[in-house]
């Protein structure tokens, strides 16, 4: 019995040993959104399940939306399983909303070359937010990093300036002054100094037994990854463009109905992305306007002043897009699009009003009866009374016509074609006793 019992307890014992050997790594790089939010949750939930010693966060952001920031910080405060968020790899930053979700792990670190802070509510110029407004979510923002760095006996007064004067601490500045606990070179150096560190979670007190430990990435799902990419500002960018774009091929190839779907299809997704970005609407309406524009050019045709109108209303709208007059969150971040990403789609508004010119140019040297202006000087017969709108058959196709003659137009009476403006044809009455050749 004495034996029985002895390696029953060695096998516990082996059992407690492995389940604490076991580190989830998570990694989350790029903005905050609800789908950053539930990735986290979902490592967390994974990390309790399979008793993980603890989960390390791998963090690099400009921030995100507020209220998807304070649903991943509820998620480490209220955590039985301990949760290291680690600013890295060298040149990462948490910024904004990466600022209090750092301040809500359990144990916080750098890796060399990274920074921290600049959490407070910017306005694009003096005086764009009202104050009362200002103060309001900058004492909002007080309120809870404060509160969470004091529960995590962390540097109070600073996490009050990183909302306040917006400042930010390199990793040696941030370890100085208590806002980190480690610095480490890579995640080996960081586990070995994460031995026998004593943190409390919600299940009370826990010493990080990891020597030796295996590590075990937890991966986002297809669909994370997905949103994750297209909130980068430049890919948000390039996909309400194509979308703006789809349309416009849409109206030059009437019926064909693939690029406008596909238009559609971008710039619902283009709007999702903007939904986790500082958006200034002025800057959406300006790339409406050169879509607008492009459209015009199709049909007033000319030397492309208008695309070249469409590209400068394009590049005004790309450079204010993420600069809004207010942000109303600290949480937010501050983005930017790359200057090239910004030519090169202006350069290829351009090239659409040039290509549609072009063919104009060409139509109006071509033969003066192929084409639309074959059907001018046709005559056919009114399908309808036109008084002044009905149908007329023309060449054996029925069309919307006007009636701009003086006569009015009888149905089954012999007209003329005058003209035609968009789908419409310009006709006129034909006496019935002329003798003007019919053509039907």
């Amino acid at each position: 019995m004495r034996l029985r019992g002895w390696a029953l307890g060695l096998l516990l014992a082996a059992h407690g040993a492995a389940a604490q050997s076991l580190v989830m790594v998570a990694t989350i790089d790029g903005v905050i959104n609800p789908f950053t939010a539930s990735y986290l949750e979902r490592a967390l939930s994974t990390a309790r399940e399979q008793n993980a010693a603890c989960l390390i966060v791998e963090l690099n952001t400009p921030g995100g939306l507020d209220q998807a920031m304070r649903q991943m910080v509820q998620a480490m405060l209220n955590s039985p399983v301990p949760v290291v968020v680690y600013v890295a790899p060298s040149g990462a930053r948490a910024a904004s909303a990466g600022v209090f979700i750092t301040l809500a792990a359990h144990v916080a670190a750098m890796a060399p070359g990274t920074n921290i802070g600049a959490a407070h509510p910017v306005a694009l110029g003096e005086g764009d937010m009202d104050s009362v407004m200002s103060e309001k979510v900058t004492n909002d923002a007080m309120a809870t990093i404060r509160s969470i760095a004091a529960l995590r006996q962390r540097n109070v007064r600073w996490a009050e300036d990183a909302v306040r004067r917006s400042v930010s601490l390199t990793e040696r500045e941030a370890l100085d002054s208590g806002v980190i606990e480690i610095i480490a070179r890579d995640r080996t150096d960081l586990l070995a100094q994460l031995e026998g560190r004593t943190v409390t979670t919600t299940n009370g007190e826990r010493t990080l037994a990891i020597g030796g430990a295996r590590t075990e990435e937890f991966p986002m799902s297809a669909l994370e990854r997905f949103f994750q990419t297209i909130t980068d500002p430049n890919i948000a960018l390039l996909l309400l463009s194509l979308g703006f774009l789809g349309i416009v091929v849409e109206f030059y190839t009437p019926g064909s109905f693939g690029p406008g779907i596909a238009g559609a299809i971008l710039l619902i997704i283009g709007f999702m992305a903007t939904g986790s970005l500082p958006v200034n609407w002025a800057g959406i309406l300006l790339l409406v306007l050169a879509a607008i524009l492009l459209v015009v050019e199709l049909y007033t045709p000319g030397v492309g002043a208008f695309a070249i109108g469409a590209a400068i209303a394009f590049v005004v709208g790309a450079l204010i897009l993420f600069s809004p007059p207010s942000v109303p969150s600290p949480s937010l971040p501050v983005v930017s699009v790359s200057g090239w990403l910004i030519a090169a789609i202006a350069a290829m508004f351009i090239l659409v009003g040039v290509v549609v010119a072009r063919a104009v140019l060409k139509s109006q040297r071509s033969s003066p009866r192929s084409g639309v202006e074959r059907i001018i000087g046709a005559q056919g017969i009114a399908k309808t009374a036109i008084s002044p709108m009905g149908t007329v058959l023309v060449n054996s196709e029925e069309w919307s016509a006007h009636n701009v003659g003086a006569e009015p137009i009888a149905e089954g009476q012999t007209i003329e074609v005058l003209g035609i403006h968009g789908m419409i044809l310009h006709v006129r009455a034909i006496p019935s006793g002329s003798t003007e050749r019919h053509e039907s």
